[in-house]
């Protein structure tokens, strides 16, 4: 069974579309409870994180590594929560967060500007006015933050599977699109994604446990063996190698722990 991402602008729908699919596939949904799982996991307070991915780029980066820190402690609990799958998240940027995952069905919903307009106005009791300047504002930002955070557009069609245009179409239209999809060969969980996606979380939590200090070092972890790529500098320094010590302890399902200096990491590293 597939894992769901729906990435969607506000008042487009995209909310309703994805509760009605995970209803649908009995599937269970993620949206701003993953904030809750990092916020525990990480010991971070909830209005940290949301200020940090939904704030304009330029907020965090008077703080060294900030934004690299959060981002991958969201990253690292996302993957976490999806990695049995069956899973449908919506929110912000769940395409590019569990990149590297083959059974991830990627869906983007549109819907034209006027309309997004009129349900806010509807929803809210704001001027025509207003309601449009807040949608535009809110696009703008999500544009602006996955551009500084992925150097890619979100409204690009190319990282989706599937970009359906709810203006014609039904909420119960998208649903069974969507749904069939994830039914199809290429998105059912199989042993091989099951261990990918253990994989992915062993990397995402190395990475979660450097990124403070060593901002730089990059991780792939494959059958559970896992290589950071670091600088000769950060790999001889005590408290890198306390840190890669007690994951050793702490962590059974990596069995293999390696610092490779001095190459290149790889484009799938986290």
């Amino acid at each position: 069974m597939a894992i769901i991402t729906i990435s969607r602008g506000s008042h487009s729908m995209g909310k309703a579309v994805a509760e009605r699919v995970a209803e649908k596939l009995g599937y269970r949904i993620i949206s701003r409870d993953l904030l809750l799982k990092t916020s525990d996991k990480f010991q971070v307070p909830q209005h940290t994180l949301l200020q940090a991915i939904h704030d304009a780029p330029g907020i965090f980066e008077r703080y060294k590594h900030t934004k690299q820190i959060y981002m991958a402690y969201i990253r690292s609990a996302l993957v976490e929560m999806v990695a049995e799958g069956e899973v449908v998240y919506h929110g912000l940027a769940g395409h590019l967060l569990l990149k590297g995952l083959d059974h991830v069905l990627k869906i983007r919903i549109t819907a034209n500007l006027e309309g997004r307009i009129a349900r806010k106005v509807k929803e809210e009791g704001l001027t025509e006015q207003k309601a449009r300047s807040i949608i535009m504002d809110d696009d703008e930002q999500r544009r602006k933050w996955t551009r500084k955070i992925y150097e890619t557009d979100p409204w690009d069609s190319s990282l989706y599977d599937m970009v359906i245009c709810i203006d014609k179409l039904s909420i119960e239209n998208a649903v069974d699109f969507i749904s069939s999809a994830a039914l199809t060969e290429p998105f059912r969980k199989t042993e091989a994604t099951l261990k990918k996606s253990q994989d992915l979380l062993i990397a995402c939590n190395v990475k979660a446990a450097l990124v403070e200090d060593f901002s730089d070092a990059n991780v792939t972890c494959e059958y559970g063996n896992a290589l950071v790529y670091s600088t000769e500098k950060d790999a001889h320094n005590i408290k890198f190698k306390k840190i890669l010590d007690r994951l050793r302890k702490e962590n059974s399902r990596i069995y293999n722990l390696e610092v490779h200096t001095g190459v290149t990491a790889p484009i799938n590293a986290v």
